[in-house]
């Protein structure tokens, strides 16, 4: 029998279910008293003892207590804050399992939004599931009843921050150094006044971002400062919106970070606050396999629309004649035509357009031909520009997406308005102990 993993709260009822299946979002499901339950930290096959949180006409929610019997997929958290911080909730479950659930989630996706099925799965992508977050926001707050600083992600459930020593999914550079980043945060005259850290961190630089609502000291600056030349952290500033963020150390003039793909002799430089993949690891994988769908040749002209910083085109560049990027950030858009000049690239070009409201019929980059695709639109999906893709008629597109459901509606459009054929369609390992799915998928012109 297991330990317990909630303590019990006396002044709810608890009871024994058993789960026979999971949510898409990895909650256990049991049918207790003919209802639906959906039971938090259970896994199928389990019976565990319970207690209501929620109750709805239709369903309940619950929170397992204690675990009678285990279910073969259970592994230990890797983070002791497992179960506290609600930074992510899928810790209790192997690597195979989450990758299984998530593959699940995109088939279930299409064929309820999309009413399809593709004709192949694509092997899902997966590196490392511990240490490999290099984006995160930590929230920073001193609680007076405890006496302390806290910071890093909210608890499960609650708008409060957990009290945190570590974060094993982030990058261990910061996720190892809460205690010294909430000292030194302390030890500030200001200490009250910042409510955020933005972390970035590339191949071999780190840099966090300190948000701050009153100007700091001179004194509180030169404590930054040392933190970061102790640590070796670009230290940066951000004073209350919209006043402009700048670097307090090293003391020079370049702002950025960088990330490689190594594939592709690429190196890729960022500011702080860009967009970028939060998993590096898998980030290569990813674009070796779009690279792959694309089946490019050297006659092939390419679009890519979203394109942020140039993570796909660029690389595109090495196998295609042309590659055209399109973003709606003017300023994503001079940091990819950056990296692009710092790559030694001349086949590719970058225009800002608003792909999710504005009318592009007018602008000069539609006029192109293009007779392949790719795409990775926010989490809204793509919808607004299926028609000028229809209009294209590229032989092949390949979709990017983080958001499987506005993805199934979107391939749906695809295949029963557009003729195009759902040839393979796969998932990513981005966000390994966190339900959140990205998706490839590779369409043909039928």
């Amino acid at each position: 029998m297991n330990s317990f993993i909630k303590k019990l709260d006396n002044k709810k009822e608890c009871a024994t279910a058993t789960i026979h299946a999971l949510s898409h979002d990895g909650r256990g499901i049991a049918t207790i008293h003919n209802k639906t339950t959906f039971v938090s930290g259970a896994l199928p096959g389990e019976t565990c003892t319970y207690q209501i949180t929620q109750k709805h006409s239709s369903y309940n929610n619950a929170e397992s207590l204690e675990i009678i019997e285990t279910s073969p997929e259970r592994i230990a958290p890797p983070c002791r804050h497992f179960g506290t911080c609600g930074g992510c909730h899928l810790q209790h479950m192997s690597t195979d399992a989450q990758i299984r659930l998530k593959q699940q989630t995109l088939l279930d996706q299409l064929k309820h939004f999309g009413r399809i099925t593709p004709q192949s799965i694509l092997p899902p992508l997966h590196a490392n599931s511990t240490g490999y977050r290099r984006k995160a926001r930590l929230g920073v707050k001193f609680v007076i009843k405890k006496n302390k600083l806290l910071i890093g992600f909210r608890e499960k459930s609650s708008r409060y921050l957990a009290d945190l020593e570590h974060c094993a999914i982030l990058h261990p550079q910061v996720g190892e150094r809460f205690s010294a980043l909430s000292n030194v945060i302390s030890s500030l005259e200001q200490y009250r006044t910042i409510p955020q850290v933005e972390v970035a961190i590339g191949d071999k630089e780190v840099a966090l971002v300190f948000r701050h609502l009153e100007p700091l000291s001179d004194s509180d600056k030169q404590k930054l400062s040392a933190f970061g030349k102790d640590y070796a952290f670009q230290i940066y500033l951000q004073p209350n919106l919209p006043a402009i963020i700048s670097k307090l150390w090293p003391q020079d003039n370049f702002h950025r970070l960088t990330y490689t793909l190594p594939d592709y002799s690429l190196e890729f430089l960022f500011h702080p606050l860009d967009f970028t993949q939060i998993n590096l690891e898998v980030n290569q994988l990813m674009v070796k396999q779009a690279i792959q769908l694309l089946d490019l040749k050297p006659e092939d002209n390419v679009l890519d629309l979203f394109c942020g910083i140039g993570n796909f085109t660029l690389p595109i560049t090495r196998y295609a004649n042309h590659v055209t990027g399109i973003e709606g950030s003017m300023e994503m858009v001079t940091r990819a035509n950056d990296n692009a000049k710092h790559n030694g690239i001349t086949n590719a070009q970058f225009h800002t357009a608003n792909l999710m409201e504005e009318s592009l019929t007018k602008a000069c980059w539609m006029k192109s031909h293009y007779n392949k695709i790719l795409l990775d639109p926010p989490r809204a999906g793509a919808k607004e520009i299926l028609a000028f893709i229809n209009q294209c008629n590229a032989t092949k597109i390949v979709y990017v997406s983080c958001n499987p459901a506005t993805f199934a509606r979107d391939a749906g459009i695809l295949v029963h308005q557009y003729g195009y054929v759902l040839k393979q369609a796969g998932v990513m390992n981005m966000f390994p102990h966190t339900s959140h799915v990205e998706v490839m998928a590779a369409f043909e012109k039928s």
